[in-house]
């Protein structure tokens, strides 16, 4: 037996039912060691005992170099792992049962009988926000600020005037919830517009950094601050909270009247406490009827106090965990077969990209990529929201529709009506492959956004014909994307960039002859100037001879 390897239960599920068929085709083959199958399979003596120890799904290429140590088929081996991850995710699903953990996705405002541990901190934010008529809710990423303002808030602004809780006098007449995306006053102009009747309207925005990070308007940008600001008078009949990450507060203080609103009326979001976390961790498993070992509690809290603010991290393990519970139980050695609290996404997400085909592989790529707002200059990477118009218009819309499914079952996308996100940012740096495929274009993706935003704002103002790129952008794009790959492109940015081109040589073929003609001009003039010259000295010859 390997070192990693361990007595196995069938009963535990398709990764460890995977690693006894492994196990099964070595002693097949007469038993080798796993020094021996190293030298023959190009991995570690390690790595292939990993693969059959059955605490993680291995890789596809880990899979078939065995096998073929082995002297097996790795075709037939490949078809197995593809049917255990198949079998991985529909238990991942929970396969209809409900889960009390909701991973990398959000709280809603439906969740709060879920959402455990933030009870102070929730009371808090409606007492300022009842206080205030603008306030700011700061954290930084990972650390539940879309969950506070959905779970949190929102189901305690719904009982003010019913329950007893609150000041009746902001007694919400309508919520609306908005992220401001790369148009927010052109998207969300009538949210601000105070509902009829009696009662106050309330705006959450969410994700508030997208103002400066999608949005490229300047003007549009002031403007929609304007209009936030404008709630603090008192005739407004608006309250508005606003979710902002701490790295972005910086930009934010840059602005008189949001700074105002930070330093006055701001709530910055705390890490929990050891019995928050706890609560987070035991009172959802007992909802459902579940035990949480005591030793996994600890371990969470102490990974937790480890990684900072990880809150996303955490919800994710406990869900990986949640499915490879034995029975009722969730136990710590479930949770290491899950990857803990760093590997679980990565393991996850890791999962999904195998089952994809060739070009579906290249298609999840783009797609993922296209969901992200490269960072420079201290500034992080940042999701961005796509529509699937967009996205489908990448390798056909069929095989972009099936990744997208698969991507979205695995949690790892949120697909919203028409919009496609990354369900959590923590994905951006948990996941080493995305965080390699961003490394490796950076460059790159900063023109890509660039030009499917003008893309976007050439065709709002009609695919106007004459539409001009300046040739040191033309010459950036060609360089990291035309020349590149232009099957990363959608139509809409294919015609915009030929629209551009084409302008620029009819530009170009102009000017070429405008100088031809100011050249002849020149010659033209400069003929006649010798000529009128020479007509002189002619004249003047003939009357000396007079």
């Amino acid at each position: 037996m390997g070192r990693h390897e361990k007595p196995l239960d069938l009963e535990m599920g398709p990764v460890t039912r995977l690693a006894q068929d492994l196990r099964e085709m070595r002693r097949k083959a007469g038993s080798p060691t796993y020094a021996a199958l190293a030298s023959r399979a190009g991995y570690s003596a390690a790595t292939l005992s990993r693969a059959a120890s059955g605490e993680q799904l291995p890789s596809l290429p880990v899979v078939r170099a065995y096998a073929m140590a082995c002297d097996a088929d790795p075709d037939q081996w490949e078809r197995r792992w593809r049917a255990a991850a198949e079998d991985l995710v529909e238990l991942e699903n929970g396969n209809g049962v409900s889960s009390p953990y909701r991973g990398l996705a959000r709280f809603e405002s439906g969740d709060e009988e879920l959402f455990f541990g933030r009870n102070a901190l929730s009371a808090s934010l409606l007492a300022l926000a009842q206080e205030r008529r603008v306030v700011a809710l700061l954290g930084p990423s990972g650390s539940g600020k879309s969950s506070l303002l959905r779970a949190g808030l929102i189901p305690r602004l719904r009982r003010v005037g019913t329950s007893g809780e609150g000041d009746t006098r902001t007694c919400p007449a309508v919520i609306r919830v908005l992220t401001p995306g790369s148009h927010p006053l052109g998207r969300h102009r009538s949210a601000f517009v105070p509902a009829p009747g009696h009662g106050e309207t309330w705006i959450i925005v969410d994700q508030f950094e997208e103002l400066f990070t999608l949005c490229l308007d300047p003007v549009e940008r002031e403007e929609f601050i304007a209009a936030i600001l404008a709630a603090r008078c008192a005739s407004s009949r608006l309250r508005v909270v606003l979710g902002i990450r701490t790295d972005f507060s910086a930009r934010c203080l840059e602005h008189s009247g949001l700074a105002a609103v930070i330093r006055g009326a701001g709530l910055t979001v705390t890490r929990m406490s050891a019995a928050e976390l706890r609560e987070a961790v035991v009172k959802p498993a007992q909802l459902h009827g579940l035990i949480v070992e005591r030793a996994l509690t600890a371990r969470l809290i102490a990974d937790v106090a480890d990684s900072g603010f990880a809150l996303p991290l955490l919800s994710h393990a406990l869900l990986e965990t949640w499915n490879r519970r034995h029975g009722r139980v969730l136990s710590l050695d479930s949770y290491e077969q899950a990857g803990g609290m760093q590997g679980a996404i990565a393991q996850s997400a890791e999962v999904v990209y195998g089952q994809l085909g060739p070009v579906q592989a290249v298609i999840a790529q783009q797609i993922m990529l296209r969901l992200i707002t490269p960072g420079s200059d201290g500034v992080p990477d940042t999701r961005r929201s796509a529509t699937r118009v967009e996205l489908e218009a990448l390798g056909g819309s069929q095989e972009a529709d099936k990744v997208l499914e698969s991507l979205a079952r695995s949690r790892l996308v949120t697909l919203d009506g028409g919009a496609v996100s990354l369900t959590h940012e923590a994905l951006i740096n948990a996941w080493p492959r995305l965080k390699d495929w961003i490394e490796k274009d950076r460059e790159k993706l900063r023109f890509q956004r660039w030009l499917t935003e003008a893309a976007l704002a050439w065709e709002a103002i009609g695919r106007e014909p004459g539409v001009r790129i300046s040739p040191i952008r033309l010459a950036q794009l060609d360089t990291h994307i035309s020349r590149g790959a232009p099957h990363e492109l959608t139509a809409l940015e294919s015609d915009f960039l030929a629209a551009g081109m084409a302008t620029h040589r009819r530009t170009r073929r102009n000017r070429h002859v405008t100088s031809a003609l100011a050249s002849l001009l020149v010659t033209t003039t400069t003929l006649a100037a010798a000529m009128a010259w020479r007509q002189r000295r002619l004249l003047q010859r003939h009357w000396i001879r007079q």
